[in-house]
């Protein structure tokens, strides 16, 4: 038998990450053809035409003109106070729930999901989120021994499916006596699904209708990462409100980032924020995670933290960044409508699209499917069930001429 030094519950398949993999294979087949012959749809960022990360001026100017000291210093362990309201303010535009409200800082959106997770879930416990979903939430889930079950997002209508939620919901709420849930939406990774108004009432109605067993523990956590890219800032963020003034035993926590709609991937700033109708829930909220906070990274980037407070709080620069990430927001936009019109034209079968980075494609051997694609010079990112266009990354040209060529290596498969 080998050695092995990693303790038991640290060993894991010695694998890179597949979509860095296929990036940096993306990258070289650039190099050897040419970028204009290559489509790379791995990458979960906002690209420009050219295949270069978008930066904003407004963003990164404001970073340069920090003091040396307000970037290099040490940030308070839940977040400095003025960037724990910017958060606030930048995420729910006017939204906000009725109820108490706090804020602690993480680093990105990931970071957010780790305290959520850690502080509300226990050992062996199962997470609930769709069959279609972000990959490190089951490995967040597996670092810190919780598992994750999947209901089906979608109905035969391309709705939410609400009869699924609710059966996998009560058989594990029945089973536990507690659940953490994450939706992913507006611009849900990887299908670009966005849960409508309506969605959210019976999603709620059903989750209050549970609550009272009050025995019965909920947490709803919102993952809104790209909701800086939902087309309409104003309505998507209505739904908020509907977290306001629910039963006591449903904590909704809302884990927002900076890195899509401040193009700030590598800062890594976001933040965890608790919704309760109780005081003394949110208060315990607060002190569990910034306990985690400093057993596991101590504080965050306060640099970042600077720079979304300075920009909130001086509304000439607030709104120049907002006219700046709606340029981009419109690229977006037209992409999106670019592959979604190319699909239909190909008869290529895409997951329903709303908003967001990413375009989802069914299919059977993802993996398979993938590997044909690069001989085509196509990089996606295969899924368990399909695979992951990226027209956040994608020039709208391409976007448009890629459905056919996807549909042609599927059908010679």
């Amino acid at each position: 038998m080998k050695l092995s030094m990693v303790a038991n519950h640290a060993r894991w398949p010695r694998e890179n990450d597949i979509i860095f993999n296929l990036s940096e294979r993306a990258q070289s087949a650039e190099k050897k053809f040419g970028k204009d012959e290559v489509i790379n749809a791995t990458i979960g960022a906002l690209m420009d035409d050219d295949g270069k990360l978008i930066t904003m001026k407004t963003v990164y100017d404001e970073l340069k003109s920090l003091p040396n000291a307000e970037i290099s210093a040490y940030a308070s362990i839940a977040g400095q106070d003025d960037y724990k309201e910017a958060v606030k303010k930048v995420c729910f535009q006017g939204n906000d729930p009725e109820g108490y409200m706090r804020v602690v800082a993480s680093p990105g959106g990931s970071g957010a999901i780790k305290l959520a997770m850690w502080n509300y879930t226990n050992p062996g416990d199962v997470i609930l989120t769709s069959d279609w979903y972000w990959s490190p939430y089951g490995t967040i889930g597996e670092e810190a021994g919780r598992s994750v079950a999947n209901y089906r997002l979608f109905n035969e209508q391309g709705k939410f499916n609400i009869e699924s939620f609710k059966e996998k919901f009560k058989d594990i709420i029945d089973k536990q006596g507690n659940i953490f849930t994450i939706i992913n939406s507006p611009g849900h990774n990887p299908t670009g699904y966005s849960v409508s108004d309506s969605e959210w009432d019976e999603i709620l109605d059903f989750a209050k209708d549970v609550a009272k067993d009050e025995s019965k523990k909920i947490v709803l956590f919102i993952d809104v990462a790209y909701i800086d890219f939902v087309k309409n800032d104003v309505e998507s963020r209505k739904f908020f409100k509907k977290f306001g003034n629910l039963p006591a035993n449903i904590l909704t926590i809302v884990g927002f980032s900076m890195s899509k709609g401040f193009t700030a991937y590598g800062m890594r700033m976001g933040a965890a924020i608790g919704i309760s109708s109780s005081e003394d829930i949110i208060e315990e909220f607060y002190f569990s995670l910034m306990h985690s906070c400093r057993a596991n990274w101590s504080n965050c980037n306060r640099g970042a933290m600077a720079i979304l407070s300075s920009l909130v709080s001086d509304k000439e620069k607030y709104d120049e960044y907002k006219n700046e990430k709606d340029k981009y927001k419109d690229m977006l936009v037209k992409r999106a409508e670019a592959f979604v019109e190319g699909a239909k034209d190909a008869n290529l079968e895409i997951l329903p699209y709303r908003d967001g980075f990413f375009v989802s494609i069914p299919c059977e051997n993802p993996r398979q499917v993938c590997e044909e694609l690069t001989k085509e010079n196509i990089y996606l990112v295969p899924l368990k069930m399909g695979l992951r266009f990226a027209v956040c990354a994608v020039s709208e040209e391409k976007c448009s001429k890629a459905p056919k060529i996807i549909k042609e290596v599927l059908d010679r498969i």
